[in-house]
C-alpha cells in the first residue's frame, strides 16, 4: 500500500487544520493506521491512531481533547482532524499503516510498516 499524505499548511495558533492519508494500491480498511509527527531536531512522536473499523482510536495525551483521527474506508483516507492548533503541534506529520499492530503497542512507530511523506503544520503564535 502507498500513503499520501496531505492538508498541512501555515495556520495561526487556535486555528483548525485536517490531514488526509490517502491510500492506495491496497484497501485502507486492511490496515491500522498512526500519525506521528517530527519537529525540527527531535523524535517522531505518536500522535494519533485508529484501528480496522474506527470503532477504536487512540490519542497522546498532548492532543487529546484537540485532536480526533477517523477514517472513511469508502474514500480510502484516514483523517486527523486537528483544532485549536498551538505552535508547539508545529512539525512534519506522517501518517503510517500496518495491517497488524500488536495490543497496546499502536504508539510505537516501529509497528508500522508503511509510511507516507510527511506533510508540514506550521502554527505561529
Amino acid at each position: 500500500v502507498q500513503l499520501q499524505a496531505s492538508g498541512g499548511g501555515l495556520v495561526q495558533a487556535g486555528d483548525s487544520l485536517r490531514l488526509s492519508c490517502a491510500a492506495s494500491g491496497r484497501a485502507v480498511s486492511r490496515y491500522f493506521v498512526g500519525w506521528f509527527r517530527q519537529a525540527p531536531g527531535k523524535e517522531r512522536d505518536f500522535v494519533a491512531a485508529i484501528n480496522w473499523s474506527g470503532g477504536s482510536t487512540w490519542s497522546a495525551d498532548s492532543v487529546k481533547g484537540r485532536f480526533t483521527v477517523s477514517r472513511d474506508n469508502a474514500k480510502n483516507t484516514v483523517y486527523l482532524q486537528m483544532n485549536s492548533l498551538k505552535p508547539e503541534d508545529t512539525a512534519v506529520y506522517y501518517c503510517a499503516a500496518h495491517d497488524f499492530v500488536r495490543s497496546g503497542r499502536y504508539y510505537e512507530s516501529s509497528e508500522y510498516l508503511y509510511w507516507g511523506q510527511g506533510t508540514q503544520v506550521t502554527v505561529s503564535s
